[in-house]
């Protein structure tokens, strides 16, 4: 299973991607439960504004596009968690 974060817009409007595999973490099992554990489907997609990021969280089958403050509580978790795997 692989996690893709994607952020683009601000100010530079540069997209910065990071990703994981999660069987190749040293706890896919926490990896797994996390995942399934967030609100995918409570998620609106929404438009990012002047200036501010934009976040494309795609897990498949779950896809979602969250304006910069909505990054928050698990989704912000989950941004960090995948940033860290990638040395962030």
């Amino acid at each position: 299973m692989k996690v893709i974060v994607s952020r683009s817009g601000g100010m530079a409007g540069i997209r910065l991607t990071w990703e994981v595999r999660v069987e190749e973490q040293p706890d896919p099992a926490t990896w797994a439960d996390f995942l399934d554990s967030l609100p995918w489907d409570d998620v609106t997609d929404s438009v990012a504004t002047a200036d501010r990021f934009a976040y494309r969280i795609r897990c498949a089958p779950h896809e979602v596009v969250l304006a910069e403050p909505e990054v928050n509580g698990p989704w912000r978790d989950l941004v960090n968690r995948v940033k860290a795997a990638n040395g962030m």
